[in-house]
């Protein structure tokens, strides 16, 4: 069975592009990578026997906009995604959620997510924590290394269940997992420096950096080597 990227983007634009991310970066053809949008289409009933594992991709929503300024499509969007992580942490698939996604995951698990901890747009270092050193996904990573980061919200520790694979000051949980089978970055594993800088581009206006502080803060992106966090997924696909 092939594996899914589930598409939580709004702008199509911007995930078509990451799709294309995620199955450049996990090393696999197009038949192996389907895209399932599920911003328009719920999860199907059967997506557990259709596909043998889950890519979720990031997104503008946030896990901690008030559930009153919700939309129905994110309210329902997240409960779609918290069964695919719900099946991940009983081992009956596998997810790897990142971004925004991996607040969804630590919000089900009864873990904190808050808007205290925020990156900036752009390259940041993490660092493999004794677990993560030792994780089927991680464990041939550089012990520090450099992810591109744009987020409004994170934690501070990590939801029970869980174990803390990297980590940085910053933003303390930038991976974790559960079980064997679920995985969550608050990194972006899936792109590379150019594509970042076209995302950027996308949510110019989307209140992650000043817009006039693009060129300074793409030229900072392209400038970075950012060879580790697509291993992640080459070994995830591999399962």
């Amino acid at each position: 069975m092939p594996l899914v990227y589930m598409c939580v983007r709004p702008q199509r634009g911007a995930a078509d592009a990451e799709y294309e991310s995620f199955r450049s970066m996990s090393q696999v053809g197009g038949d192996q990578l389907e895209m399932h949008d599920l911003v328009h289409d719920p999860l199907p009933p059967d997506a557990f026997e259709r596909w043998s594992g889950f890519l979720v991709g990031g997104s503008p929503f946030n896990v901690t906009d008030p559930s009153s300024t919700k939309t129905d499509v994110q309210l329902r969007l997240e409960a779609d995604l918290e069964r695919i992580a719900a099946a991940a942490a009983a081992g009956t698939t596998a997810a790897l959620f990142t971004c925004y996604g991996i607040g969804v995951v630590t919000r089900m698990l009864g873990g904190e997510v808050s808007r205290r901890f925020p990156e900036d747009t752009g390259p940041a270092t993490v660092a493999l924590t004794p677990a993560g050193e030792h994780d089927p996904l991680f464990g041939g990573l550089a012990s520090r290394f450099t992810v591109l980061t744009a987020h409004k919200e994170g934690s501070g520790a990590t939801p029970p269940g869980s174990v803390l694979l990297a980590t940085n000051e910053a933003c303390p949980v930038q991976a974790f997992r559960v079980g064997d089978w679920l995985y969550a970055t608050q990194f972006h594993p899936e792109a590379s420096t150019h594509a970042f800088v076209e995302r950027m581009e996308i949510y110019r206006n989307g209140g992650y950096f000043e817009s006039d502080d693009f060129d300074t803060l793409a030229g900072r992106v392209l400038a970075s080597s950012v060879t580790e966090p697509g291993r992640i997924l080459t070994a995830f696909a591999r399962g």
